[in-house]
Parts: C-alpha cells; structure tokens; sequence
C-alpha cells in the first residue's frame, strides 16, 4: 500500500471532525448517578473500556487488512457519557482492544497507531475530564511501540498503552520486548493488558460451542499465561518499576496463587527465573480489573492481592454485571478502601489530577 502525508492529514482531518464540540461530552445528564460511600460522594474511574476508531478504515484499503469489521457499540459518541452517567462512572480510561494491527507491516502499523492515539488524544480533550486514553501501540516491531508509547504520553497526553497478553503467539516475556518494556517503565505509565481469547495457548476450535468458553475460559487464560510469564521469566526483575493492570481480575491467577508460590519450590522443571515470590508482585507491580462479579469473589481479591491493587473496570459496552454497587457495598472493606478501588488507586496509577 502507498502511503503519503496528505492521506493522513485528510484521514486526521475525518477523525477530528467527526468529535463533538467542547461541552457536550462534560454535560451531566440530569439522571446522572452519584456514588456514595458513608454518605459522602465517590469518584469513579473505570479502566476497561473498549472503544474503537472507524476511521482507521480508510488505512486499510488494498492491504490484507481492508476487511476488518468495528462493533459499532464500541463507537465514540454522546450516548457512552449518557451510559456512564447512568451507572456513576466518573471517568473512563478508553483504550482499543481488538490488536488487529499486530499483523501490519512497520509503515501501515505507525500510521494506524498515530490516527487511533491522535482520535483518543482530541476526544479526551473534549471530554471535560470525563475520559483518559491508553496508546494502542505496535507490539510487533517493539522499538517502535517503544516510540509510539513515548509520542502518545509526552505530545498527546495519554495514560499508558493498552497490550494483548501475547503478540501473534509469542510470549511478550522474551527480551526481544525489552524496548517497550523498558520505555514504558522509563515514563513511569501502567500497561493494560487485554486478551484476544488464549488464541496463543489453546488449539483453535477448542473453546467453539456453548457457554462461549473463548471468553469464559479463553480470556483469563490468556491473562493468566501472560502474567505468570512476566514472573517466571524474569520480566518484571529486569524491570522493578514496570507497571501491569490486568484485565478480568487477574485471570485465574489470584484463585490459584497458592500453586503458583510453590511452583519453584517442588517442581523440579520449572527453571524459574524470578527473584521474589508471585505474590509479591501482585502486591507491587501488577493491578487487576474488579470483574468478579460477585462479593465473596471480590473478598477472595482482596485476601490475595490486596486493596491497593485492585481497580473498577467495567469492560464496556459489553453487558457485563457491574461490580460497582459490590465494591460500595462490601461488608468487609472500609469506606477508605472501598474509595480506592473505585477511583483512588488508579487516579495514583494514572496519575489523574481531579
């Protein structure tokens, strides 16, 4: 595909016109629900939400690429504040999910990361502080996500980068990824991880029928594969500042903590490389998502991961059961604690100023 300056500017020029105007976005809806804790108000920042830039279409044509599909539920538009309004989100940290762009050669791969951060860029800018964006960089040249990264967070103002738990079947613990890793640490930004369904770990077809196990089972496998990775291969001791937020509570990982912790101990083949236990790292370098859906889930949390660790997401605009009134309601957190998972630890991991 041929590529020139003019087409961008015109396919920029598209995305930013099709934003609202300052104002609307920030409006509040006369519905809008407050969140209380012990009576007083409580801000709400939620870290999974999907969101995609149909415009990135006009990138495609004559590439391999040119038949990729957008939800358009996932679209940008008025009725996401009117949605967040009704539910007492305060902020949502927007961030494209799909990674369909892993397959993009160097030269179509930085012209899509560019248009989708600049399109995230320009709506957080007329949002009247009601979204923060992550970069969707191109994890399969890592030197150049590196510098997507550092262009999304020093001229655009965005948050962090948003990742898939592996890049086409390759484990992002390989030092091939050190640049990214190494830059992500450097400006001092989370990275959110979201699976694409364990297509990197599960034979295809395998999770096909009922229950739609290549979400029920798929996506938290994958996070699961992905952050123990970063553990056992040392990742995350090349990289003691490196922050990770995991999607869907962490996957199986905090169930199976336990097993987890004695792996090194008792298995003789595990050839781990970490320099401190598992749970360590859950308590210091690795949040997750409060996608549990249920009070003694969100208790078991808690037990394993600590407060500090966890944050309100919401995965929108899928119909999942929101966990806000779980974590308001709580009987085994206190009104300091439950404050901090809905709003207060990412507003620090973020580093929102509200």
């Amino acid at each position: 595909m041929s590529w020139n300056r003019r087409k961008f500017i015109g396919v920029m020029g598209c995305a930013a016109g099709s934003l609202p105007a300052t104002g609307l976005i920030g409006a509040v809806e006369p519905g809008r629900k407050t969140v209380k804790i012990a009576g007083k108000r409580a801000t709400v920042i939620d870290i999974h939400a999907h969101c995609v830039v149909p415009e990135v279409q006009r990138l495609l044509q004559g590439t391999e690429m040119s038949t990729v599909k957008f939800n358009p539920k996932q679209a940008l538009d008025s009725s996401r504040v009117v949605q967040m309004d009704r539910r007492g989100i305060d902020i949502q940290v927007l961030s494209i999910n799909r990674f369909w762009w892993y397959r993009a050669d160097a030269q179509l791969a930085s012209s899509i990361v560019r248009l989708h951060d600049q399109h995230l860029a320009q709506w957080c800018a007329n949002s009247a502080n009601r979204f923060a964006a992550l970069s969707s960089v191109a994890l399969q040249f890592p030197q150049l996500a590196a510098q997507q990264l550092d262009y999304a967070v020093n001229k655009l103002g965005l948050k962090g980068a948003s990742i898939a738990g592996h890049m086409l079947g390759e484990s992002l613990s390989s030092p091939r990824f050190d640049p990214f890793w190494a830059k992500a640490q450097e400006l001092d930004v989370p990275v959110f991880m979201h699976p694409t369904g364990a297509t990197n770990v599960v034979r295809e077809g395998a999770l096909d029928g009922p229950g739609d196990l290549n979400n029920i089972i798929g996506n938290p496998l994958e996070t699961t594969v992905f952050l123990s990775d970063l553990i056992f291969n040392g990742t995350l001791d090349r990289f003691p500042q490196l922050k990770i937020c995991a999607a869907h509570a962490g996957g199986f990982l905090p169930s199976y903590l336990g097993r987890t912790e004695v792996a090194c101990e008792v298995r003789s083949r595990a050839n781990c490389s970490n320099r401190k236990s598992p749970s360590d790292y859950l308590k210091d370098q690795i949040s997750i998502d409060s996608m549990i859906f249920s009070s003694e889930g969100l208790r078991h949390l808690v037990a394993e991961v600590g407060v500090n660790q966890i944050v309100y997401g919401s995965d929108t605009p899928f119909n999942w059961p929101d966990t806000i009134d779980i974590i308001a309601n709580a009987p085994f957190l206190n009104s300091k604690e439950k404050r901090a998972i809905l709003g207060g630890n990412l507003t620090r991991l973020l580093r929102l100023a509200i």
